[in-house]
């Protein structure tokens, strides 16, 4: 089923949602008909389509060497800025915060080659996604990837408003290719990457950017 989903464009993460809503549409498609007007039963079109519209994951594909970090996740550059990473990195990181509304493609992706060498959930708030502290106070889910030059980076999953289910398929151990998908903020999130800064990286964006996950380059590591 999984393969399908992806060969019709749709995350195979969706999948109980979109048999949800299909079958959700068609329940009340069928009772406008035989209860009130068959013409009626045409407005369960628009809601079911944007459920699709939501699950849509396009095939991507962005440059990939060891000195270039690719977009996590489509949306909104909301911040860029220095900041203390405890939990993987262990040192002082540049954070470059997305927002993804409603309308983005919410499947994230790595935005490097690696092996996954921490995973941590905590549980927290549902603060909207552009709210300055839902970093530190939603729930989220970070995962930190170890390249094969042996650098680190950490990508995070948040909630938002909307968001009530992050998914992560991700293990420790595992290896994933840059761009890769491995899950998904269903319905409005946030998606951050952290890279430490002794790897000297410059971010390749500013706030207000629109980026892509897996195609767009956010930023470079300046090793020398």
């Amino acid at each position: 089923m999984r393969k399908l989903m992806r060969l019709l464009g749709f995350a195979e993460y969706g999948w109980d949602e979109l048999l949800l809503a299909i079958l959700a549409a068609g329940v009340i498609a069928y009772l406008l008909t035989i209860l009130v007007d068959w013409r009626l039963s045409f407005s369960v079109l628009p809601p079911l389509l944007i459920v699709f519209w939501f699950f849509r994951d396009p095939n991507r594909s962005g440059p990939g060497d060891a000195v270039t970090l690719l977009s996590p996740a489509d949306g909104t550059i909301t911040d860029v800025i220095e900041i203390d990473e405890p939990d993987f990195l262990n040192a002082k990181a540049l954070r470059i915060g997305i927002f993804l509304s409603p309308l983005n493609v919410h499947v994230n992706r790595t935005s490097c080659a690696g092996v996954v060498r921490f995973l941590k959930f905590k549980q927290g708030e549902c603060l909207p996604a552009y709210n300055p502290k839902a970093p530190e106070r939603n729930e989220s889910m970070s995962l930190g990837l170890e390249t094969p030059e042996g650098r680190k980076i950490m990508l995070k999953q948040i909630t938002g408003i909307l968001a009530r289910r992050i998914v992560c398929e991700a293990k420790i151990g595992d290896p994933l290719a840059c761009g890769q998908r491995y899950g998904m903020i269903k319905f409005g999130s946030r998606t951050e990457l952290y890279v430490p800064l002794s790897d000297k990286p410059i971010a390749a964006v500013k706030v207000g950017d629109k980026v892509r996950g897996g195609e767009t380059v956010i930023c470079k590591l300046n090793m020398e």
